[in-house]
């Protein structure tokens, strides 16, 4: 899954899930049911989960390309610089 697809996902699974609450709220309401407003809401993340969770191929339309290893070999690798430690007095 590449950075588009995981934006995909997140922003499909977020209008899911509201979509499913205001439905299960809505019918909860009419029916004066919790039970019908929990089920209709577990139905809506199950829906989700489904849909999101897997790697679906659409969400892989910009795979990344990565550098291959040889080539990496060849580039000098960015040095850690240490910082002096600073000294703490008690007062």
């Amino acid at each position: 899954m590449d950075w588009q697809g995981q934006k995909l996902v997140e922003q499909l699974m977020q209008i899911l899930l509201v979509i499913s609450g205001v439905v299960a709220v809505a019918v909860g309401y009419a029916t004066e049911s919790f039970r019908t407003m929990m089920l209709i809401y577990a139905a809506g993340a199950v829906l989700a989960t489904l849909i999101t969770v897997p790697n679906w191929p659409f969400y892989n339309r910009h795979p990344l390309k990565w550098l291959d290893p040889s080539e990496a070999e060849k580039h000098p690798k960015p040095q850690v610089v240490v910082s002096s430690k600073k000294k703490f007095s008690k007062r």
